[in-house]
């Protein structure tokens, strides 16, 4: 039986700013030596300005393995989406809006996904027309993810959202904003397809590691996150991936965090002064 291993880094939230000057380039330049794909998993900007998107693509410079991205709600934020992913695109790198692509065996759904809560506590589509709108919104993310899974053909397939799935992975976070933190809605897909692992960002104070009511695994990589879980490695997550010609031999093992044998050094990623009042719910 022939099979191979697939190294697949990840990690999400690193709001590069415009003044970021190489403050991510010391560890995204060792991403290459661990991973053969590199999956960011949203707010890859701090303000969505197409600036912050080239700064970012200069410090990906040094990772030369395919990467593939979702956008996050920071990436959003300025009305520049269209820029952004063109600049990330230009630069080789995959963004996923609700599609989908196949790379080393492996396909890849990807999704920004949306928040409204999980479970019993999920806002619902009840009440004023823009409760609708915004539980639509919610539900329409979670389709996506849907036609997205719905497309691939491969044996293992991964998830790649910005928001949360789950519960398990944002709790830590301040109990108030659970439901700007994730939607139950972006589970039902990853439920009722084949999947191997879902990664994930936003919440950085939530906790690493979850599974989905069918007993998917599913990574928070919030790279704050991974900074206090794993102080003295790299900020990003390996998941070794088995590809094989059979489907039951076809595993995922998360791997711990690259063992440097050295603390790393920290990460400077600037923050713009004069944050809005809502940022305590964006993350």
């Amino acid at each position: 039986m022939s099979e191979h291993t697939v190294r697949v880094a990840a990690v999400g939230d690193l709001h590069c700013a415009k003044t970021s000057h190489a403050g991510l380039q010391p560890w995204l330049s060792r991403v290459a030596e661990s991973a053969d794909v590199l999956l960011l998993a949203g707010d890859l900007t701090d303000y969505g300005l197409p600036d912050e998107a080239k700064a970012l693509v200069k410090e990906l410079s040094s990772v030369r393995i395919p990467t593939v991205a979702v956008l996050g709600n920071h990436d959003i934020e300025s009305g520049h989406e269209s820029d952004v992913s063109q600049i990330f695109t230009d630069a080789g790198i995959g963004v996923l809006k609700g599609s989908a692509c196949e790379m080393h065996g492996i396909g890849i759904a990807g999704a920004k996904g949306f928040c409204g809560g999980f479970g019993r506590h999920a806002l619902g589509p009840w009440g004023e027309t823009i409760v609708k709108q915004f539980v639509h919104e919610a539900v329409n993310e979670a389709l996506k993810l849907e036609a997205a899974l719905a497309r691939l053909r491969t044996k293992q397939r991964i998830v790649l959202l910005h928001y949360a799935p789950i519960q398990k992975t944002v709790e830590g976070e301040p109990l108030e904003i659970y439901p700007f933190l994730g939607s139950s809605h972006l589970e039902d897909p990853i439920c009722q397809y084949s999947v191997s692992l879902v990664l994930h960002g936003d919440a950085h104070r939530g906790q690493p590691h979850g599974l989905t009511k069918t007993g998917v695994p599913v990574y928070n990589v919030a790279m704050q996150l991974l900074m206090r879980q794993f102080a003295d490695t790299p900020p990003f997550r390996v998941f070794e991936v088995a590809v094989s010609d059979a489907a039951a031999a076809d595993t995922v093992h998360p791997q711990p965090p690259m063992d440097t044998r050295e603390p790393a050094a920290p990460v400077a990623v600037d923050a713009p002064r004069g944050r809005r009042a809502t940022d305590l719910v964006s993350h």
